[in-house]
């Protein structure tokens, strides 16, 4: 019986493999053999879950001709991946990729570190920083106030709480989108949500329309649904949408949804001007495509002359074209798994019905704890805690960058959670692949991409400030050497760090 359970063309390998552009070689450094390029080729997709584990890799005679080199190179590479533990083969069956013991399984998506691993390495994988005390346990306490009458029920509100709700429904009116408690939806967190959506909306084989770069969980959320994703190149710097790409690709790609982050947009930071978000919205009606608008980051604006544009479905505010997700977990805490849809009456509906195949509803006690900030007045006084701590971290680790490597190129954004940088011209999958061994991890710039692109780039997020932000420029640099140096890190070990 085979041992693998998915398989990679030729030419889809090829494209991934030519997506991964080194750095030019400079006088002295001796470029690898090309076997040896190969094999450290599909190691690194295979490490960064591009290339799954278990996945039939081609033929050797295939790949040759597909990267236009020959059969021995790819025997050699293909030998080299089996000595290593990357790759196993059988007669019969061919060959397919593997992890070699002791390894761990490549994570596909921007999960955090287990909590014993962070003694020793400093985790800039994921974009969440902790919770904002002492809201976070006065909102608990208020929530265990409120929670008997609720617990005499059944316990399941698919569609949410009647007074979060309310509550939410409330916050748009007051900010000049009238609302009602129909047209809300509440979710276990933005995924969730977004799960829910592409599910109604997006059937397998659906095209979605996304910005490119995105937020890499949601790439591969819309994936696993079996979705054709249709990049949309972003506008340079963080300057928000190239509008008039997006009409002409909404025209002639018909995409049934279009996902969109407006505001401090992840990873790149930038904000969509009011001009933008009407013309976008226009295009989507006349094109009949539902323009799914993330606004977890609306809120986390750090400079104080930011000038906030209205919001996407003020442009739709019967929810005909525009749904929007909202979500605790970013502006506030990302364990506060809630969040909510913002649709029109038949869509909210629509996802309603579905959810009973899914999930049934969301956690009582976390949307009692929510309703209470936003009853309260705690919501705004920790999301205020939120900014002032991101906007500390932000500046710290801006400083540290533009000091420890001053060729990395990035704007500073003025809000959100993330920095997007070009790594002066070296492999974001080796900076990520050798960071882990120095002992800073950082997502590289293709799992933000579709089809290996951004080679070129990681992410940074705002979670650590101080002398930690220092330490983790200090291991990235040092990252950067070795992969400079054609090295792979194997001989530095991280060094404990508490801060």
């Amino acid at each position: 019986m085979a041992q693998w359970t998915s398989a990679v063309g030729a030419a889809q390998l090829a494209r991934l493999l030519n997506s991964q552009q080194d750095r030019p070689a400079g006088p002295g450094t001796r470029r690898p053999p090309a076997y040896r390029a190969l094999a450290d080729g599909i190691r690194l997709l295979v490490l960064e879950g591009r290339v799954p584990v278990a996945a039939r890799l081609p033929a050797e005679r295939e790949l040759a001709l597909s990267l236009s080199v020959s059969r021995t190179t790819v025997a050699a590479a293909y030998e080299a991946l089996r000595a290593e533990g990357f790759l196993e083969s059988r007669r019969g069956a061919g060959s397919w990729t593997a992890v070699p013991a002791g390894n761990p399984l490549p994570a596909r998506g921007l999960e955090p570190l287990p909590p014993e691993a962070l003694g020793s390495m400093i985790d800039l994988g994921c974009a969440a920083l902790p919770a904002p005390e002492p809201w976070l346990t006065r909102a608990v306490q208020g929530a265990l106030e409120e929670l008997p009458p609720y617990a005499h029920t059944h316990g399941d509100y698919p569609a949410g709480l009647p007074a979060l709700r309310t509550m939410i429904a409330e916050r748009y009116t007051a900010r000049g989108i009238p609302t009602m408690p129909e047209q809300i939806m509440v979710t276990t967190g933005a995924m969730g949500a977004i799960d829910a959506i592409c599910h109604l909306f997006g059937g397998r084989g659906e095209r979605i329309a996304v910005e490119s770069p995105s937020y890499a969980n949601i790439l591969q959320l819309m994936r696993e649904a079996g979705a054709r994703l249709v990049p949309v190149a972003m506008a340079e710097g963080l300057t928000g949408w190239d509008v008039d790409r997006w009409r002409q690709v909404l025209r002639d790609a018909a995409p049934r949804i279009a996902y969109v982050v407006a505001d401090f947009h992840n990873p790149t930071g930038a904000l969509a001007d009011e001009d933008q978000r009407r013309r976008l919205v226009e295009a989507a009606r006349s094109a009949g495509t539902v323009l799914v608008a993330d606004e977890t980051m609306t809120e986390l604006w750090l400079d104080e002359d930011v000038s906030m544009p209205r919001q996407v479905c003020a442009f739709d505010p019967a929810g005909s074209t525009v749904v929007t997700v909202g979500s605790a977990s970013k502006a506030f805490w990302a364990g506060m798994r809630i969040g909510w849809v913002r649709a029109a009456p038949d869509v909210i509906r629509s996802l309603v019905a579905a959810r009973a195949y899914a999930d049934l509803g969301t956690p009582v006690l976390e949307q009692l704890a929510v309703n209470w900030l936003f009853s309260t007045g705690g919501w705004e006084q920790a999301v205020e805690l939120r900014r002032a701590q991101a906007r500390e971290n932000r500046d710290a680790l801006v400083s540290a960058m533009r000091r420890e490597l001053p060729t990395w190129e990035f704007e500073v954004p003025q809000g959100g959670l993330t920095l997007w940088v070009r790594a002066g011209g070296l492999s974001g999958s080796r900076l990520a692949e050798v960071g882990e061994r120095v002992g800073v991890r950082v997502p590289s710039g293709p799992r933000f991409g579709v089809d290996g692109a951004f080679e070129g780039y990681v992410r940074l997020p705002f979670t650590v400030g101080g002398a930690v932000a220092d330490e983790a420029a200090a291991r990235l640099a040092a990252a950067a050497r070795v992969v400079e140096s054609g090295g792979s890190g194997g001989g530095e070990a991280p060094r404990t760090f508490v801060a």
